[in-house]
């Protein structure tokens, strides 16, 4: 962060820690909020309505620093352990190794990739509305719908150029036909500017997933796809897969029958993830990258299916579907 325009803020800090285990710092996200410049990772993140500018770096193979820039000390503080929770530096999945590195479907890409972390949103809000937004569309669809409310409604520091996810009370002021023009689903639409409304009055504790879920599950189209990709890349569990998902849907089809063109059905998908207990999501994720990379080792038939085209959504079913 040397370069940044913040040089003459009046709170620099930096925290160097040491993984528990192999770390690589990942890439950027696609709607333009993270963004990786060489080495490093950078966003603007909002500690209350504070702006902290957050950089991580890998120093050295065991090493990775995380440096705020604002205003007060509290909140770079804050926005480093965001950053920490995100990025998963201090997690350590030794016990998820030591279980799966020999697992004959995911074992290949286990030994070959230790390295490999769920990728986590700073907070729960950024996950759950984004997760909204990509319920039965295609990724690059869904992205697009993201960079466009970003650039329209993020809060923005204009000592970074750089902007941050639209806080809920933002989102939750806009009239639907307003979430629509950015080519929102009228459904989709509705939902998030109610969730948005519910976390911003503070009726839905995004931090607490036991009580938070059945009040999501009383949103029209947020289901059990939305709220396990909650779980999975907003609060920090590892223990849900997000099975009613297009691509597991027909990776687990393959990988069960051997054909190419076969679709599990969710119940299927739950069932095989059965194997990896508290390590369900995890272990997603690494068949994800194992099928991407050619590690798969159940069946010839599943070694490099092709991409779904679709952002992991499930199927058109007004309940299951989010």
């Amino acid at each position: 962060m040397s370069q940044s325009p913040w040089a003459d803020a009046p709170v620099d800090l930096r925290v160097e820690v040491t993984p528990p285990w192999p770390f690589r710092i990942g890439r950027g996200s696609g709607d333009g909020i993270l963004r990786r410049r060489g080495a490093s990772l950078v966003r603007l993140l909002h500690i209350g309505d504070e702006p902290v500018l957050m950089a991580v770096v890998q120093t050295a193979p065991k090493s990775v620093l995380f440096a705020a820039r604002s205003a007060s000390r509290p909140a770079a503080e804050a926005a480093i352990e965001r950053m920490r929770f995100a990025t998963g530096v201090d997690d350590d999945l030794r016990p998820f190794y030591e279980r799966f590195a020999s697992d004959p479907v995911i074992g290949n890409a286990v030994r070959n990739h230790p390295h490999l972390r769920i990728h986590r949103r700073p907070a729960p809000w950024e996950a759950l509305a984004w997760a909204i937004t990509e319920q039965l569309i295609e990724l690059e669809r869904a992205l697009e719908i993201q960079k466009r409310l970003v650039r329209r409604f993020g809060r923005r520091c204009p000592h970074s150029g750089m902007r941050d996810m639209p806080e809920p009370a933002r989102i939750g002021a806009l009239a639907p036909a307003e979430l629509e023009a950015f080519d929102l689903a009228a459904r989709r639409a509705l939902a998030l500017r109610h969730a948005a409304r519910e976390v911003a009055a503070g009726r839905i504790d995004l931090s607490d997933r036991e009580r938070a879920w059945p009040r999501l599950m009383a949103i029209p189209t947020i289901g059990r796809w939305t709220l396990e990709m909650l779980s999975l890349h907003g609060q920090g569990h590892y223990d849900l897969v997000p099975a009613g998902d297009l691509g597991f849907i027909k990776l687990v089809g393959r990988l069960t029958t051997g054909n190419p063109k076969a679709r599990a059905d969710e119940a299927e998908v739950r069932g095989f993830f059965e194997r990896y207990g508290e390590w369900k999501g995890l272990a997603g994720t690494y068949l994800v990258r194992a099928a991407g990379a050619g590690l798969l080792t159940a069946s010839p038939a599943a070694r490099a299916p092709r991409p779904a085209g679709t952002r992991w959504s499930a199927p058109p079913r007004p309940q299951a579907a989010a």
